[in-house]
């Protein structure tokens, strides 16, 4: 199962960093810098950006049921570009770590934000900020030679790309804090393990079976995925139980009311396979 090549992606409408389409209700978001590894420059993250502002805009009129976030050649990201952070230094630490505020951050938000369940699929390096992007995704999945680490310490830095709740979510304050430290890099099964990625498939194969698997969502209840995503996100702000409960009662009685929920006790009770329109 192949990937069509997306289109390009950029604010203005021109660069060829980022790749969107839109295929079975999925919006494949593809990074375009394979001789960099993907490097994050300020075109990519600028490209990425407006990609998935599309989505949450509707789609530019395409039904968006789920994300696929993947990329081209051998890597999917190998975090910032350093030849581009090196170059920015010369003005000093306060305007070359401005693109946190202004650009990183912003792009993490909106795909956490992102109501649609969304899938990353790791070829290769996936470190530094490269690793934020990928747990931005809901679920995650790596080629056999696919590696992982934070790398931040590693040029004295701390960590962003919301590294610091994402990792700790995903694995546990103690193991996130080691590997934060000490920078350790992991191979694919690790990172199952670990819990950083849920399926491990084979080398060339990441982006394909992503699609599978991001079809079979965009298939699924969406409106239902995008309150559990919803009651997640508030879970992790610290709510307390009550809050947590309030939430999800709130929340199933608006899914009580979609067609959805209706069309799948009804299916139940007959006996019959549901189908799921997100409404």
């Amino acid at each position: 199962m192949a990937v069509t090549p997306p289109e390009a992606v950029s604010p203005d409408g021109a660069g060829q960093s980022v790749g969107y389409s839109v295929e079975d209700g999925v919006a494949v978001i593809e990074l375009r810098r394979p001789a960099a590894g993907n490097a994050l420059d300020a075109a990519l993250r600028s490209g990425l950006l407006a990609a998935v502002r599309r989505v949450a805009g509707g789609g530019d009129g395409e039904q968006v049921r789920a994300v696929l976030l993947t990329a081209q050649g051998r890597n999917f990201c190998v975090g910032q570009d350093l030849k581009e952070h090196a170059e920015a230094l010369e003005s000093g630490p306060e305007s070359a770590f401005a693109v946190v505020r202004a650009e990183y951050n912003p792009l993490v938000e909106a795909l956490h934000a992102l109501p649609v369940p969304v899938v990353a699929a790791v070829e290769g390096a996936c470190v530094g900020a490269g690793l934020g992007l990928a747990l931005c995704a809901d679920v995650r999945l790596a080629s056999e030679g696919a590696r992982f680490a934070t790398a931040f310490t590693g040029i004295g830095l701390a960590a962003d790309s919301g590294l610091s709740l994402t990792l700790t979510q995903a694995v546990g304050p103690s193991r996130a804090a080691a590997l934060m430290l000490l920078g350790d890099r992991l191979d694919s099964e690790d990172a199952r393990a670990l819990g950083l990625v849920q399926r491990v498939v084979p080398d060339g194969q990441a982006a394909a079976e992503g699609l599978a698997l991001a079809r079979r969502l965009a298939a699924g209840p969406t409106a239902a995925y995008g309150e559990v995503k919803a009651l997640l996100r508030h879970a992790a702000t610290g709510a307390g139980l009550s809050a947590v409960l309030e939430g999800e009662a709130a929340a199933q009685v608006r899914l009580g009311a979609t067609r959805d929920h209706r069309e799948a006790v009804r299916s139940f009770l007959a006996k019959e396979k549901p189908s799921f329109e997100g409404r």
